[in-house]
């Protein structure tokens, strides 16, 4: 079978991982047309796979590519560059996999989840976690419990360095453009949610001192998210810590078993009988990388654990966090 052929749209830090992954696929994929506004970027992503159409950016890519010359693209944008990135792609009936958070535009994003569902084409989208194994003996695991209990989850860090993340209307405030994989995974692990209910905190991080002068996102917030079946999940999101990283994943407390998952490292199951303690298996992009272009290849859209449709649920959970942080109201679903 020939090569899947990629265009690569934003060649910056994220996509790096991509890139990575495509290259130990060199068997299964060429990545022949890349686009991005920095030169030194597009020019560097090029180079790594040999490539010569390169493009100043996704207009100019898809002015000049066609789905005779691509199989595949895959989204490496900032949350507000999405203003065309996904439906030329449906105009042209090109699959692509969108870096989260797909857009901070949910009347976009309805949009566009409604032309693929129409058009049928093969879509995912960047919620990674899922692709884990541990998460998978999490999801196993369960339901062989009873029903019920509490749920802890944390995203602690420092502020990303990307210009987006110093002001909330460019990156959603950090439960949208970060802590999202862990409110993704808590649909993935518990289904959808009944209700929201989230408090933010400003006045740690200063700006222009510990930040740009711009900087007016959210230092820490978190979000009690019920679920059917008696769980209620607690999610801590914060951008302030300096030097120390405070323990990230999540923490779910079942009547007989404790399940640690601490993120994309490793999870520590402790019963009554003792604790195992399980390390992480294939890094998870590769995982999420590989399932989408088998599934293009392919055609078996069985193997894209968060197409389009159904990770714009989690964008609006997210978002529906933001909204309860600014009313004060908890929104119900």
């Amino acid at each position: 079978m020939e090569k899947l052929r990629i265009g690569l749209i934003g060649c910056g830090g994220r996509a790096g991982q991509h890139m990575q992954s495509f290259l130990q696929m060199g068997d299964k994929v060429s990545v022949v047309a890349v686009a991005d506004p920095v030169e030194e970027r597009r020019n560097g992503a090029a180079a790594k796979f040999g490539c010569t159409r390169i493009y100043r950016d996704y207009t100019e890519l898809y002015d000049h590519e066609s789905k005779a010359t691509l199989d595949a693209v895959v989204i490496c944008v900032e949350p507000t560059a999405h203003q065309s990135s996904e439906t030329r792609a449906i105009d042209m009936g090109i699959p692509f996999l969108v870096e989260k958070p797909m857009t901070l535009d949910l009347a976009q994003a309805d949009e566009i989840a409604r032309r693929v569902e129409e058009t049928g084409l093969i879509t995912s989208v960047g919620f990674q976690d899922r692709y884990l194994d541990l998460i998978e003996i999490i999801r196993d695991e369960l339901p062989k419990h009873k029903a019920g209990g509490l749920v802890y989850g944390a995203w602690i860090g420092g502020i990303p360095g990307v210009w987006w993340w110093q002001k909330k209307s460019d990156c959603g405030g950090q439960l949208v453009e970060q802590n999202i994989h862990l409110v993704d995974c808590l649909r993935y692990l518990y289904g959808e949610p009944l209700s929201v209910y989230a408090t933010c905190s400003r006045g740690i991080v200063r700006p222009g001192i510990d930040a740009s002068a711009e900087y007016d996102t959210d230092d820490h917030s978190t979000a009690v998210i019920r679920f059917p079946n008696n769980v209620t999940a607690t999610l801590v999101s914060g951008c302030y810590s300096q030097g120390v990283r405070p323990r990230c994943g999540l923490y779910i407390a079942l009547n007989d078993m404790v399940l640690d998952y601490r993120l994309r490292n490793n999870l520590i199951i402790t019963t009554k009988d003792g604790e195992r303690d399980i390390p992480r298996g294939v890094e998870q992009t590769f995982l999420l990388d590989q399932a989408f272009v088998d599934a293009v290849r392919t055609g078996d859209r069985s193997l894209i654990r968060s197409p389009y449709s159904d990770a714009l649920k989690t964008l609006k959970l997210a978002f529906a966090a933001n909204a309860s942080m600014e009313s004060g109201q908890v929104i119900y679903f």
